[in-house]
């Protein structure tokens, strides 16, 4: 019989942990969460001092009566949820339902899932940190009272089923803020000349960038046509040349910001997915003869601190595997930025000698692309930086002054291991001062400046993180949620707010400006804090929100009217009753629905129209997802006409046999014909239609 019980909120985890702690210990999970504030009332006591009240989650039950039979059987009972807030409250949840004494030692934390860090964590258990659990339960309690008090007022002043949460709107805000000022953009236009420059071995490019000490400016083509002219006939030489050694550090290993981030610009994964993967890395996964291993720390972190012995073992693994030459003199220290709590350490791989490589039979394909990037970060982060030689070269012609630089890595240092060592080099041909240039020609080029970009899930995690909004727990149920309520939709990977999001924010900037408001959010977030450290009571925090949100809440019933939201009418008619069918707007984009709900329940997926024709059968090639959510564009006619090609149609047509022409590549894009397979470049279909 096992004398002592460990709780932890998962099976996986347990599963991993059981095999690093013997016979002693029997290793049960909760499921997550036990109890919770319930969903078919407020839950929370206004009226005496904000006590919620906490009811066993349904389909729980039986989950309970399991725990509470082993703890009787157990002389000690472990509580090991994750070691953040949330892990805190369930622990505290665990203990009530468990009834153990508050005075018992119960509670075990460990931020990797290891034989040592297990056996460790085992013998030191503490008491509930109860400040911890009140921050949690502040936060808990703050949401329900902004969702359940704020939600009703919009079903009646806007439409059934909204819901509004207290960060969720500012992150809507922060869409519906960018998506103005890109309406609001006035571009202006610009100008550019690029010189192309013979050498004895090879030809360069250099960019226009001053008149002796004056920086040219070219807004207009009438500035461009000048300087050209001034240029007529100027011989050009090399007065200039430059070389600096400029080293470049590594990046400090991930937080969850950061990691979120990272895997969306190198492996396109959205933000839960990337958590949902990186909980599995922590939780551990099979690795055949070494059984189940956890491969990487806690993965909610906003520290970039890593253990001394995690170090240690980096510096050893870069001294035997890489290098002496690559191992600092003493091992590099990060701070982090801005409020970080610090709780945990950095993302990092639990063993470093456990290389991607050697496991990648064991892992899924997204397991070991994750891994590899936190395994690469963290050990690029102990290595010395790179140092990299700079040189700029400044070629002059009648006082016009061209630039321009290219490098090359002289030291790799931390790019030995880092997927970016490919972005550093750009050599020049060998110059010298005084040498004289051929010019080939002289590249006039039209700019406008452009409108900031939209927000994609990765960019929002940076913005909420730079703003003190959330905390690594929270980012990717923030982005999940706005989706899901239909306030924001994603295109293309971009965050686009819908009507109704703009319509719910434009409300509460009116009405309940603390709520939407960046600022104010933030403060909220470190109150918080300051309630895990012990400053306010967690009471006096929600008291200090609750009382004006209230006195806003009568004003705002008083004196907002009905907003009607005009749904868009369609020229389709419902087969069953003959209604027009409506554009409605749902969590997974635009569907069509009959008005005569709900009576009439017909409803339909949406197309958006591509605006060209099918090349096979004439009919309308309209925006289609894959089953995966990835956009391509099909014939309506389907499954009649199985026309369909994966890139964004363009408004030209393929002068050889009159298909629509599509985008290819990166950068500047060719225009490829889907049908016969011909490449364009624009320039060329622009020239054949005598448009300059």
């Amino acid at each position: 019989m096992a004398k002592v019980l460990v709780i932890v909120e998962s099976p996986a985890k347990a599963r991993a942990i059981t095999k690093f702690l013997g016979r002693k210990y029997a290793v049960k999970a909760s499921l997550g969460h036990v109890r919770d504030l319930p969903k078919s009332q407020l839950g929370v006591d206004v009226e005496n001092g904000y006590q919620p009240k906490y009811i066993t989650i349904r389909g729980k039950g039986d989950v309970i009566k399991e725990l509470r039979g082993a703890a009787k059987k157990a002389e000690t009972v472990l509580l090991g949820p994750d070691p953040d807030r949330e892990g805190e409250a369930i622990a505290w949840h665990l203990m009530e339902i468990l009834g153990l004494p508050p005075e018992t030692p119960c509670r075990i934390e460990f931020h990797e899932i290891t034989k040592s860090a297990l056996e460790k964590a085992v013998k030191e258990p503490r008491l509930i940190d109860k400040a911890r659990v009140d921050a949690q339960q502040c936060r808990r309690v703050l949401d329900r009272l902004v969702g359940y008090k704020l939600s009703p007022l919009l079903w009646r002043k806007i439409k059934r089923g909204l819901s509004a949460g207290r960060v969720q709107s500012v992150a809507v805000r922060l869409i519906c803020d960018r998506e103005k000022e890109i309406a609001d953009f006035q571009p202006e236009e610009y100008w550019t000349i690029t010189g192309h420059f013979r050498t004895e071995e090879s030809t360069i490019e250099a960019n226009l960038i001053r008149r002796g000490k004056e920086k040219v400016s070219l807004p207009t083509v009438e500035d461009v046509n000048r300087v050209l002219a001034e240029l007529e006939g100027a011989s050009f030489v090399v007065s200039k040349i430059e070389k600096k050694e400029r080293k470049r550090n590594p990046s400090p290993p991930f937080t969850t910001s950061t990691l979120q981030q990272e895997a969306s610009r190198k492996l396109n994964f959205p933000v839960k997915k990337t958590m949902l993967v990186a909980q599995q890395l922590y939780e551990g996964l099979d690795l055949g003869s070494e059984g189940i291993v956890g491969l990487i720390t806690y993965m909610r972190t906003d520290s970039t601190r890593i253990a001394e012995t995690a170090s240690d073992a980096a510096r050893a693994y870069i001294a035997m595997k890489i290098g002496q030459e690559y191992l600092p003199e003493k091992a590099p220290v990060y701070k982090g930025k801005g409020r970080s709590q610090d709780a945990h350490e950095a993302i990092r791989p639990t063993d470093i000698y456990r290389e991607p490589d050697q496991i990648k039979n064991y892992l899924t394909r997204d397991q070991y692309r994750l891994y590899k990037l936190i395994w690469e970060r963290f050990l690029a982060s102990q290595m010395k930086p790179a140092v990299i030689e700079v040189t700029t070269v400044e070629i002059e012609g009648k006082e016009y002054i061209f630039r321009t630089s290219g490098s090359v890595v002289r030291f790799p240092g931390y790019l030995r291991v880092s997927a970016d060592a490919d972005e550093v080099d750009s050599l020049l041909p060998e110059l010298e001062e005084g040498e004289r240039l051929e010019l080939v020609k002289l590249e006039p080029k039209q700019h406008f400046t452009q409108p900031p970009s939209r927000y994609t899930e990765a960019t929002l995690v940076k913005a909420l993180e730079e703003n003190g909004i959330g905390r690594p727990s929270t980012y990717a149920p923030i982005i999940a949620t706005i989706q899901s309520r239909g306030y924001v939709v994603k295109e293309d990977k971009q965050l686009r707010p819908t009507e109704l999001g703009q319509i719910v924010v434009d409300l509460l900037k009116e009405y309940f400006p603390k709520i939407i408001d960046v600022e104010f959010t933030a403060q909220m977030e470190e109150k918080l804090d300051q309630v895990e450290e012990g400053v306010y009571s967690w009471q006096e925090v929600v008291d200090d929100f609750y009382l004006p949100f209230q006195e806003d809440l009568l004003q705002a019933e008083r004196e907002i009217a009905v907003i009607p939201i005009e749904e868009e009418c369609s020229e389709e008619k419902c087969p069953k009753c003959g209604r027009n069918l409506k554009i409605k707007q749902g969590r997974y984009g635009k569907f069509l629905a009959c008005p005569g709900f709900p009576e009439c329940r017909y409803t339909k997926q949406f197309y958006e129209d591509a605006g060209v024709s099918c090349p096979r059968c004439g009919g309308r090639i309209v925006i289609r997802r894959s089953r995966r959510g990835r956009k391509f564009y099909g014939c309506i006619n389907y499954p009649e006409c199985d026309f369909t090609c994966w890139d964004e149609p363009a408004a030209k047509n393929c002068p050889e046999c009159g298909c629509f022409l599509v985008y290819r590549g990166s950068g500047k894009k060719k225009l490829v014909c889907p049908d016969c397979g011909q490449t364009y470049q624009e320039e060329q279909l622009t020239e054949a239609e005598g448009v300059k």
